[in-house]
């Protein structure tokens, strides 16, 4: 198992996001905005969102909607279509 590699986000405008950071593991990425991991991506295309914090705020939803590629109303078709799982990832 190799240790984690973690990147900052970056803007559309190309610069690094200062707090927003992708975490690449074995099995998949995480987005992490300040202390807080938000969303989970494995590499079996499985996306975990955490329950408490997803939705944090508008900064944390913009970097979210970066990381999973879409806006938040198809986030919220997913979840209640069952294709996103919300759990604990804090």
């Amino acid at each position: 198992m190799q240790s984690p590699t973690v990147t900052n986000m970056t803007s559309p405008s190309g610069n690094k996001v200062k707090n927003q950071f992708i975490i690449y593991t074995d099995d998949g990425c995480y987005f992490q905005s300040y202390k807080t991991v938000i969303a989970f991506r494995g590499d079996d295309g499985a996306i975990k969102l955490d329950r408490d914090s997803w939705d944090y705020s508008t900064t944390t939803g913009k970097y979210r909607n970066m990381f999973l590629d879409m806006n938040k109303a198809e986030t919220l078709k997913a979840i209640k279509a069952g294709e996103i799982q919300l759990i604990n990832l804090n």
